[in-house]
């Protein structure tokens, strides 16, 4: 992280937020912008929300695709918080949502995971890290994007709150530890299929999330434990735990449906508004 005026740059990318504006170059075109200078950006635009009331409620992970990680040489996944006026809990396994500041919009269906532990330290198995989980549910994150055409570096990720403007949350199921080794393989096996006004999409499994949703909550955990030791995976936090399928670009009007297959959690729908 060389000459980055931290404040400056997240003063400009909460101002674009707030207004629903386009940033016209990504901070990654700026000279010794990393991940390191993301996660301080990250971290202001956190200190900032929560100051005007909007509290950080959890996580949500960004390149849970390790094929990915070489290429954009990464060595780990990348996140970014979530917020309690961004987070929604569906009623009866459906919810409308409405967001007027919007960009450009994709949705990915996710696994979403409530924790009752922490998860302080890398190298978890998937039994180990559902050992940490209370709930889990299917979920919708709609992700926005600041950057034209899409294009940007996983540190542009970091420091636009991981692209994060929304995460409808399904019927939560409790996690007991007679479950544990089930989910352990349910959660590699598992199918989505997501529909858009009653037109079948895409099919996606759990092993898009980084092998299994609750491998990429391992992940997670550790990788967090090692650049924010002061500030780990806590009990009561969310996770969204990466994208099962491709994102699909959507806008107000879409009506939207996953169905979940070989793992006990009923599907969600969503109607952006």
């Amino acid at each position: 992280m060389t000459n980055i005026d931290v404040d400056a740059l997240a003063r400009e990318l909460m101002s674009a937020h707030e207004a629903g504006q386009i940033v016209a170059s990504p901070p990654s075109a700026r000279p010794g912008f990393d991940l390191d200078a993301a996660y301080a950006v990250e971290s202001k635009l956190k200190q900032w929300r929560e100051a005007a009331g909007h509290k950080s409620v959890g996580r949500k992970v960004g390149y849970g695709n390790k094929a990915m990680w070489r290429i954009l040489k990464l060595e780990t996944l990348v996140w970014g918080h979530m917020y309690d006026d961004t987070v929604h809990q569906s009623s009866g396994n459906s919810a409308t949502l409405s967001l007027p500041c919007a960009r450009s919009l994709k949705i990915e269906p996710e696994i979403v995971f409530g924790l009752k532990l922490p998860i302080t330290q890398a190298g978890l198995d998937a039994a180990a890290a559902l050992a940490a989980v209370d709930w889990m549910a299917i979920g919708f994150e709609i992700i926005d994007c600041p950057y034209s055409e899409w294009k940007f570096q996983p540190s542009d990720f970091v420091a636009s709150f991981g692209l994060h403007a929304a995460l409808v949350i399904g019927e939560r199921v409790t996690v007991s530890a007679e479950m544990i080794s089930k989910l352990v393989e349910e959660l590699v096996k598992f199918k989505v299929r997501m529909f858009k006004k009653g037109e079948f999409i895409e099919e996606g499994s759990g092993k898009n999330a980084l092998r299994s949703p609750a491998l990429c909550l391992a992940e997670l955990g550790g990788a967090i434990a090692k650049r924010f030791p002061e500030e780990p995976l806590s009990a009561g936090e969310i996770v969204s735990t990466g994208t099962l399928t491709a994102g699909h670009l959507t806008a107000t009007g879409d009506q939207w449906k996953v169905e979940v297959k070989g793992i006990g959690l009923p599907g969600l729908a969503l109607e952006l508004a």
